[in-house]
């Protein structure tokens, strides 16, 4: 629908969405899936810009990681973190 329309039309669409909250379950489910992988690049670069190597193994588990607060965590540690370990590791 969207590339059906004008570019006027477009822009009216995108305003009117501006802090819309979908409420379909779809959506959400779509929504929270782009979330999380955000949150994982979120960390992936973190760690890049602060010297810290990614292996492709780490960047793989981090980027499989779903839990959103394991993430969340990850990304805080990831800005105070002098090694990978740090970060990835979870106390037991």
């Amino acid at each position: 629908m969207y590339n059906s329309l004008n570019d006027a039309a477009r822009w009216a669409l995108e305003a009117m969405m501006k802090g819309y909250e979908y409420q379909s379950d779809f959506a959400k489910k779509y929504v929270a899936q782009g979330e999380t992988a955000a949150n994982a690049r979120a960390v992936i670069t973190v760690l890049k810009a602060r010297g810290i190597t990614v292996p492709d193994d780490a960047r793989e588990r981090i980027l499989a990681q779903k839990d959103v607060e394991r993430l969340e965590r990850w990304l805080e540690k990831a800005a105070v973190a002098a090694s990978l370990a740090e970060v990835l590791d979870e106390p037991s």
